[in-house]
C-alpha cells in the first residue's frame, strides 16, 4: 500500500514536470496603441481595380496611416485593426463593419502602418476616423 502511494507520487510528479516542460506557451492578445491618424487618396496605380466585383457602384481608393504602439518587448503578429469611419454627413463609410484591416508585424517601440479601403465614391469628405484600436499576438497563429 506504502509503495503504490509514493510510486503514484512519483508518476504525478513526472507527469506535471513532462507536462510543463513540452506544453507550448499559451499566447494572449496584446493591444496595441494607434495614434496620429489620417487619411489620403491612394496612388493611381494602388487605386486600380477599388469597385468589388458585381458592384456597379464607384468607389474611391484611401489609405490611412498612423502609428501603432507596442508596449512589449515582442514582436506582435497579425494585429487587427478596428474602428469607425463616417463621411462629412456623419453617416459609416463601412456599415456594420468594424474590422477594417490587419498590420502583419508590428515591432517592439513604435512603428507606421497604412491600410487600404474603399469608400463609395458618392459619401462626401472629409472622413472622420474614430475609436480605432489594434489586436494581436506575441506569437505565430496557427489555421
Amino acid at each position: 500500500m506504502k509503495f503504490r502511494a509514493i510510486s503514484l507520487f512519483f508518476t504525478t510528479c513526472l507527469i506535471g514536470i513532462f507536462s510543463l516542460t513540452f506544453t507550448p506557451p499559451a499566447w494572449a492578445l496584446t493591444q496595441i496603441k494607434l495614434s496620429d491618424l489620417s487619411y489620403h487618396e491612394c496612388p493611381a496605380e494602388m487605386a486600380e481595380g477599388t469597385v468589388t466585383s458585381g458592384s456597379s457602384m464607384e468607389a474611391t481608393c484611401f489609405l490611412i496611416t498612423g502609428k501603432a504602439e507596442n508596449s512589449t518587448n515582442k514582436p506582435v503578429v497579425n494585429a487587427d485593426i478596428f474602428g469607425r469611419i463616417y463621411d462629412a454627413d456623419d453617416n459609416p463609410v463601412m456599415q456594420n463593419r468594424t474590422r477594417l484591416g490587419s498590420i502583419e508585424e508590428v515591432p517592439p517601440g513604435v512603428s507606421d502602418f497604412q491600410i487600404r479601403i474603399s469608400v463609395a465614391a458618392n459619401q462626401p469628405t472629409p472622413l472622420k476616423l474614430k475609436q480605432f484600436k489594434a489586436t494581436g499576438f506575441t506569437g505565430l497563429v496557427r489555421r
